[in-house]
């Protein structure tokens, strides 16, 4: 249980500074935020799409009036350096409102069904959409702003009231979080924000009543989340993870691959869960494509989050500080070599590593090592390649570099991941129209683009009857030997290969025809 007097210190992960603290919610007093937020979320899905989007509107405004604040606040939190902030958090969430804004409208439109066989002629079918209710979010410190941020303005515009809790490690992006959402001036209950330990908050959603749940998180919370839902069917949106690969081919660019394995593997410092941890070179190219990216890697710069001048931040916890190098010495031991470094500083602040002579039988290409680190082996044919990189029991992103596009797009076909990219990696996320999610277990689910837009609501048929006003449709009770010849015969006549079955199916159909007009 949480005592109300209870805060969360916000320290910066690099330099220790107590940046704020945040008041812990009163757990006691949680179902009561539920059930307001229940309350203020039937009045909002009431109110005309149009009207929701001049409310959202507002955030964009907040975020680009307050960008550099809000940058500062990121790298002082999480330990990501300004430019990552303002680049993979802050330009995408800008544009996220932009695209949900213009497409709302068309996402929640009634859609009408064509028909599916003339028997049922006479049915008109439609899909509309309906928001769940009261929707929990649940997110990481890795992005702590952008990720939450995309599935709160779709759910507030699909019509659901929100209910966000980030991670302890990232409160003070929280409180800017909460500052941005809230200049929308929402109605009272339709955004609720909750500051909850996660050793506790899953349960605790769960618990309390919410319609659905979405977390971004590591494999095993996903799985105890995912069973804890099963208890009372909640539906859960869970992304979780990846160990993505990228595949350099031997027509590859060269310069511009080296630079994707700079941006998308150490990038964050290498916490993204859609960053590429392993890389499968062509063995034509593979000494030129190492001698590349040592001369790469060797210039980076690490330091503090502030300074424009340095490439990568700090780590944001010592917990994964801590498996990064439990993956590195465990791959060293088995036979690994540290082939490149950065000039690394000082407790949080890791260099960027490259090993080779890995294998899949180390933790470091077979498990989520979410850091600074990245694992390089060879291969000599497309279908190796693809072998090696579905060899793995997440599958969210990977990538395919060359410049034969058919034969990069092939490749990409064969690739059990959510989200394949040609030429780039780590930047779909930034693209509010393409969903994102993953293969296998990765997760379960999609968020961004329409696919994500869909997470928000459910979908609710209407059948219109054109005849409805005749006593009886033609299989209604009672049933008899002639009833059951005539439904036969309905099937002879549409299906029955031979044009003498198809007209005795006709005649029997025809003979239970006037029964539609009885009204016993």
């Amino acid at each position: 249980m949480t005592n109300q007097n209870e805060t969360t210190k916000c320290l910066n992960p690099i330099t220790g500074e107590l940046l704020n603290e945040m008041p812990l919610t009163d757990i006691n007093e949680f179902k009561g935020t539920i059930e307001n937020a229940r309350n203020a979320q039937k009045k909002w899905s009431e109110i005309s799409v149009n009207e929701r989007i001049k409310y959202v509107i507002r955030i964009r405004e907040f975020i680009i009036d307050n960008s550099d604040l809000i940058a500062k606040t990121i790298s002082q939190d999480n330990g990501k350096n300004l430019v990552d902030s303002l680049a993979t958090e802050i330009i995408p969430a800008a544009m996220a409102v932009t695209y949900y804004c213009n497409n709302a409208k068309k996402f929640l439109k009634t859609e009408k069904v064509s028909g599916g066989n003339i028997a049922f002629i006479n049915k008109r079918s439609k899909i509309q959409r309906v928001p769940y209710g009261v929707i929990g979010i649940i997110s990481p410190w890795n992005y702590p702003f952008a990720i939450p941020f995309s599935e709160i303005i779709m759910g507030l515009l699909a019509g659901n009231s929100v209910i966000l809790k980030v991670a302890s490690e990232t409160q003070y992006v929280g409180k800017i979080l909460k500052d941005c959402i809230e200049s929308a001036k929402l109605p009272d209950g339709v955004f609720n924000y909750v500051n909850i330990p996660g050793r506790i908050a899953g349960d605790l959603f769960l618990e309390s009543g919410i319609d659905k749940l979405f977390f971004t998180g590591s494999v095993a919370i996903g799985k105890v989340l995912m069973k804890k839902a099963s208890e009372t069917l909640t539906p859960v949106c869970l992304e979780l993870g990846g160990n993505d690969p990228m595949i350099v081919l031997d027509d590859a660019e060269l310069d511009r691959a080296v630079g994707g394995v700079i941006w998308a593997g150490f990038q964050n410092s290498g916490q993204s869960c859609g960053g590429v941890e392993r890389i499968y070179v062509h063995e034509t190219i593979y000494d030129k494509f190492l001698g590349k990216l040592k001369e790469r890697v060797e210039k980076l710069r690490i330091g503090d989050s502030l300074s424009f001048n340095n490439d990568i931040g700090g780590m944001t916890t010592q917990n994964q500080i801590k498996i990064v190098y439990e993956h590195i010495d465990s791959a060293i031991k088995d036979g690994a070599k540290l082939f490149a470094q950065s000039k690394g500083g000082e407790n949080n602040l890791l260099p960027a590593k490259v090993i080779i002579d890995v294998n899949h039988n180390m933790d470091l290409m077979k498990h989520e090592t979410f850091g600074p680190v990245v694992g390089i082996m060879k291969f000599s044919s497309d279908k190796e390649a693809i072998e090696l990189a579905n060899d793995s029991y997440l599958g969210l992103t990977a990538s395919v570099w060359s410049k034969n596009k058919n034969r990069a797009n092939d490749i990409a076909k064969k690739i059990k991941a959510g989200v394949v990219t040609v030429n780039d990696h780590l930047m779909s996320h930034g693209l509010a129209e393409t969903s994102w999610g993953g293969f296998k277990q990765s997760g379960i689910g999609r968020t961004h683009g329409r696919l994500g837009f869909d997470e928000m609501t459910q979908s609710q048929f209407i059948v219109n009857d054109l005849i409805g006003f005749l006593p009886k449709n033609l299989w209604w009770h009672p049933y008899s030997e002639k009833l059951y010849k005539g439904l036969g015969g309905l099937l002879q006549f549409l299906y029955g290969k031979k044009i003498r079955t198809k007209i005795r199916g006709l005649k029997n159909l025809m003979k239970i025809v006037p029964r539609m007009l009885e009204r016993k």
